[in-house]
């Protein structure tokens, strides 16, 4: 069963690690987001970020999530391995399932996202076991 809903990014610190000519660079951003829908709660994210051009980049961090996932209570901690084309963010997630706390221990879940306008994007999430 598919759990969808949208996520609004409210704070974004990026720091540049390392620098090359036209936009071409390293560096690492944590973010803060917080959850509607399905998932409902809070998150902190630490990415890694390679631009390969200012408007290309591909991504990998870690999203550590407060709050309810399918009426289950609990944290959780996912890895990302995403990407950024054409102003879209996207990415592919797992959870680590031995970071599970509460309800949410003994569950697996694996989701995407893709970003829309103004700092918000949309997600789909499914238990894979548990």
């Amino acid at each position: 069963m598919a759990l969808n809903g949208r996520f609004s990014i409210t704070q974004w610190d990026e720091d540049t690690l390392s620098e090359k000519s036209e936009g071409i660079k390293v560096s690492h951003a944590s973010i803060k987001q917080m959850y509607s829908g399905d998932m409902s709660g809070e998150s902190s994210v630490e990415f890694l970020m390679s631009y390969q051009s200012q408007m290309t980049a591909k991504f990998t961090g870690f999203e550590t999530f407060v709050g309810v996932i399918n009426g289950m209570r609990g944290t959780i901690t996912f890895q990302h391995n995403g990407k950024f084309e054409n102003g879209v963010a996207s990415s592919n997630f797992v959870s680590i399932e031995e970071t599970a706390t509460g309800e949410l221990s003994g569950f697996t879940f694996r989701g995407s996202f893709q970003s829309g306008e103004s700092g918000n994007a949309d997600y789909t999430i499914e238990v894979v076991e548990g």
